[in-house]
C-alpha cells in the first residue's frame, strides 16, 4: 500500500482562502456531504469510508479559544484510516477547524498503530469493527495505548459483546477461513497506557440476509465477568469481584466472576483495576456493563473511593441494562443498525431497549449517506400470567423495534478466488 502521510501533510497546508475562492467561482459540489461540528466525527468518517462518499466537516471546535480545531486523537484516527485504505485524500485547514475526506479502497492487512493517551483503544477500534469485514485483505490490526477507562468502551466489552454481535451478521462459511478474534496481550491503565490488543477479522462478500433480532428470551440465565488489576495489589480485583457478586447473586444464582492479574511487561505503564460484566439471556442476547478505576483529578474527587464502590456501580449498571431489554445492548446498538442497513435487499429487524443519542444520530446519517430509512415501532411490555391471572414474570419485550430494507452492499474490494 503506498504511503499517503507526506502527501496528506502537504494537502493540510492548503490555505482556506484558496478553497473559498474556488468554491465561490464554481459553486458547492453537490456530491460532497457537508457537516458541522466535532460531534459524531467517527461515525461520519466510518460511513464515508463504507459508502465511498466524500465528506467535508467545518466549524470543528471553532469557538474554543484554548484548543480549537481537531484534537490529537481525532487526527490519529484519520491517520489510522489512511493506513487501512488505499487512495484516501485528506485535507485539513490551517486551524484544524475544517477537513475534507475522500475515502479510498479498504485494504486491511497487517497494520500497527499507536493510540494517543488522550483516548482509549476502544475509541479507535470500535468503528473499525464495522469496516473490517469489507476489506480487501483480512484484518490483522495491532493497537497500542490505554485498554480500559471510563470514557470509551473497554476492550473486554468489545471482545465479549461487540464481536459476537458482528458474528451474527457474518456468513458462517466464510468466517471459517480466518478468525474473528480480539486478543489482549497487554493491559494499559490511564493516564500512561502501555496496553496492546490484536484484532483479526475475516473478509466477506456480503452479509447474511434476513436478520431478525427480535426475541430477547425469557430472562437472563447467567452472568459472567472479569476483574483485572495492573501494577497494583491483586486484592483489589478480589474486592471488586466480591462486591459485584454480592449484588448480582440476589438477581440470579449463576454468577461467575474471575480475576485477571497482570504483572511485569504485560501490566502496562501504570496502576489500575476495573471490571467488565456480561449477562446472557436464554436466547443468547448479551448485555454488558463496565467500570474502571480512575485517578483523582482533584482533592475532593471521590468517584470510586474503594473497590467495593466500583463493583457495586458496575453491577447496578448491568441490572439497568437488563431492565431496558432488547436484543442488543446500548454499546452494540449502532453496529446492529448499521449492519442491517448494509445487509442484502431483504427486510431486517432488531429490537432495542432505549435508543441512545449515538444511535439516533446514526439513523439520521444513514439516510444521508446510504439513503436508508428505518421504520420505528414501539411494542408494549408483556406480562405473562397463569390461568388464575397471577403474574408469572414480566417479558423483556417493552422495547423499540427497528425495521429496514437492506441496501445490498457488496464488498467489491475482496479478491476473487
Amino acid at each position: 500500500m503506498p504511503s499517503h502521510s507526506s502527501a496528506s501533510h502537504k494537502k493540510a497546508k492548503l490555505s482556506s482562502s484558496s478553497k473559498a475562492s474556488s468554491s465561490s467561482t464554481s459553486g458547492p459540489n453537490p456530491s460532497i456531504l457537508r457537516f458541522e461540528g466535532h460531534l459524531h466525527l467517527r461515525q461520519r468518517l466510518l460511513l464515508a469510508t463504507i459508502s465511498g462518499r466524500t465528506v467535508r466537516i467545518d466549524k470543528i471546535r471553532q469557538n474554543e479559544d484554548e484548543f480549537p480545531g481537531l484534537a490529537d486523537y481525532e487526527v490519529s484516527f484519520l491517520r489510522l484510516l489512511e493506513k487501512l485504505t488505499n487512495g484516501s485524500h485528506l485535507e485539513i485547514s490551517y486551524t484544524g477547524s475544517s477537513l475534507l475526506y475522500k475515502p479510498g479502497v479498504i485494504t486491511g492487512g497487517k497494520i500497527t498503530h499507536d493510540c494517543p493517551p488522550s483516548r482509549a483503544i476502544g475509541y479507535f477500534l470500535e468503528p473499525l469493527i464495522a469496516i473490517a469485514p469489507f476489506a480487501k485483505v483480512a484484518f490483522h490490526l495491532t493497537l497500542n495505548g490505554i485498554t480500559n477507562d471510563n470514557v470509551d468502551i473497554c476492550v473486554d466489552t468489545l471482545r465479549t459483546v461487540t464481536l459476537p454481535t458482528l458474528k451474527k451478521f457474518l456468513p458462517s462459511i466464510e468466517t471459517s477461513n480466518a478468525p474473528l478474534d480480539l486478543k489482549i496481550t497487554k493491559r494499559g491503565a490511564p493516564p500512561l497506557g502501555g496496553g496492546q490488543v490484536i484484532f483479526q477479522c475475516p473478509i466477506i462478500k456480503s452479509l447474511k440476509p434476513g436478520i431478525l433480532l427480535t426475541d430477547p428470551g425469557l430472562g437472563v440465565k447467567r452472568i459472567r465477568g472479569i476483574a483485572y488489576a495492573t501494577r497494583i495489589s491483586p486484592q483489589m480485583a478480589n474486592r471488586v469481584v466480591d462486591s459485584a457478586r454480592s449484588l448480582l447473586s440476589r438477581y440470579i444464582p449463576d454468577v461467575y466472576l474471575y480475576t485477571d492479574v497482570y504483572k511485569g511487561a504485560e501490566s502496562g505503564k501504570g496502576p489500575g483495576y476495573g471490571v467488565s460484566l456480561v449477562a446472557e439471556t436464554t436466547t443468547g442476547v448479551l448485555y454488558s456493563a463496565e467500570c474502571a478505576y480512575q485517578p483523582r483529578k482533584k482533592a475532593n474527587d471521590y468517584t470510586f473511593p474503594t473497590p467495593e464502590d466500583l463493583g457495586i456501580r458496575a453491577a447496578r449498571v448491568l441490572l439497568t441494562e437488563i431492565r431496558k431489554g432488547g436484543c442488543v445492548d446500548a454499546n452494540s446498538q449502532w453496529l446492529a443498525i448499521l449492519l442491517l442497513a448494509l445487509g442484502p435487499e431483504d427486510v431486517g429487524k432488531v429490537r432495542v431497549g432505549t435508543l441512545t443519542p449515538f444511535s439516533i444520530q446514526l439513523l439520521r446519517d444513514l439516510k444521508q449517506f446510504l439513503g436508508v430509512v428505518f421504520k420505528i415501532g414501539e411494542e408494549p411490555q408483556e406480562e405473562v400470567t397463569d390461568e388464575e391471572g397471577n403474574r408469572l414474570y414480566t417479558s423483556l419485550k417493552g422495547t423499540v423495534v427497528l425495521t429496514c430494507l437492506g441496501t445490498g452492499y457488496v464488498n467489491v474490494n475482496k479478491n476473487v478466488t
